[in-house]
């Protein structure tokens, strides 16, 4: 039994030329951003492109039970109303981020600096990860937070009624807690300071310019330092979502993976912060190609152009990890199907994902017929360009690690199954009808 609901197993067979239009679905980051910026404005916020998974639902209806109206007119079409920067009433009820620790940890930020209390929960998969390093930054605008050991949800936030500015160094590179400290800033006075050491994806200083706040950001040997001018008035602006960097790698390297594939992945974000899986590709050998860059909404995008390639394997840059690190799990997979060892550091961060995702790839490639080595902050995966398959693989409630094995089924030599693949709908409701429009050869085992 999922914590989604029933288990849903799917299987991906050997499939034919991956052919067509991938219309991936829109980012899922800028989408909780813009209903919670949203709500903290004062007006209506007119929103195109949301993204309409699971997590950025939870966001939404988190959102009205802090008073704001959010409204949905059509598909990806949404409006809010907000209630103004501190104007948050206190929830009636526990608010519930299902698999979501993007909700959780923005939305606690948001609240923080507004005097009322809230309680979060999630789903199993959410409740087993660390919300410390989100609450321990919050601490100090003078917020309390009361979970379980290691500061696990179900948790309880108190609000800080008289918050304090603070500056804040972080200890290791996270872009949730990262956001989660500037919007408490939004309603503390004067200057809350952030120091990144390594830039994690930028979208939150990004919208809180569009929704007209003071943010400046300046590069020192501290590392990136972002400056927030607290209580500003925020005012509604119109937010076009660009598509998923991070949905689109899915179909992206399915097409590298299947022989004589050619597809396009039209209006996909190219943030600096978030395009390290496509500069890794391209260093593989991928024949992937940015047509038509433009802005859209403030964000830099572009369509894809990709086809079937022999790849090679490399060393990833750590550095670069702030800006793939959700793409992991589907390098992974790809990483098997190259020629040679992919060697991927820096990676510490998906211990404490969804699931173990070093762990999660690890076995599930193990049971697939690939060699991996691994450590507490690195996985190398030693591709042969081809994989046995022929395996069950968990997907430990984690849909990134669903959808990563179900690519590889595609161009393994036996099928692979995924014994629940209902989590995907979390962040990519429409993958298993998109890939199966590209010519991919999925079954579900329904009931």
């Amino acid at each position: 039994m999922s914590a989604h609901g029933p288990a849903t197993p799917m299987t991906a067979h050997p499939s034919g030329p991956l052919r067509g239009t991938a219309s991936v679905p829109g980012d899922k980051s800028i989408s909780h951003r813009a209903l919670i910026l949203g709500a903290l404005s004062v007006g209506e916020t007119r929103i195109t492109g949301l993204l309409e998974g699971q997590d950025v639902l939870d966001t939404a209806r988190a959102m009205r039970a802090f008073g704001a109206e959010v409204i949905r007119h059509a598909p990806g079409d949404w409006s809010v109303h907000g209630v103004g920067v501190g104007g948050f009433a206190e929830p009636d009820g526990v608010i519930d981020c299902g698999n979501s620790g993007t909700s959780v940890r923005l939305i606690m930020g948001a609240m923080a600096t507004t005097g009322i209390t809230a309680t979060f929960t999630g789903d199993a998969s959410l409740n087993k990860r660390p919300m410390g390093r989100g609450t321990d930054p919050l601490a100090e605008f003078g917020a309390q937070a009361v979970g379980r050991s290691g500061g696990r949800l179900p948790l309880t936030l108190i609000g800080a009624a008289h918050p304090v500015p603070v500056r804040y160094a972080l200890p290791v590179p996270s872009a949730q807690v990262k956001s989660a400290v500037l919007l408490a800033g939004l309603n503390a006075p004067g200057a809350t300071v952030v120091i990144e050491p390594e830039p994690t994806r930028d979208h939150t200083e990004r919208m809180l310019r569009g929704f007209g706040a003071e943010v400046t950001v300046e590069t020192t040997p501290e590392g990136r330092v972002i400056t927030l001018t607290g209580q500003p008035e925020l005012t509604p602006c119109p937010i076009a979502v660009p598509r998923d960097p991070s949905s689109a790698a899915f179909p992206v390297c399915a097409a590298l993976m299947v022989q004589n594939s050619d597809i396009l992945v039209p209006g996909v974000s190219q943030n600096p912060t978030r395009n390290g899986i496509f500069l890794t590709l391209q260093e593989m050998g991928a024949d992937l190609v940015m047509e038509n860059p433009r802005d859209e909404g403030g964000e830099p995008v572009a369509d894809l152009r990709v086809r079937h390639s022999a790849l090679h394997g490399i060393i990833v840059p750590p550095e670069r990890a702030a800006a793939m690190i959700d793409e992991y799990p589907v390098l992974a997979a790809l990483a098997a199907l190259a020629e040679g060892p992919t060697v991927m550091r820096g990676i510490k961060e998906l211990r404490v994902k969804e699931s173990d995702r070093i762990d999660a790839m690890a076995r599930g490639l193990e049971a697939c017929g690939v060699r991996v080595d691994e450590t507490e902050d690195s996985l190398t995966v030693h591709g042969t360009g081809a994989v046995a398959g022929g395996a069950t693989v968990a997907s430990r409630l984690d849909h990134r690690i669903a959808m990563s094995f179900l690519c590889l089924g595609l161009a393994a030599q036996a099928p692979i199954r995924v014994d629940d693949a209902s989590p995907i709908a979390t962040s990519f409701p429409v993958f298993e009808d998109l890939m199966r429009g590209l010519g991919a050869q999925i079954t579900r085992e329904d009931g």
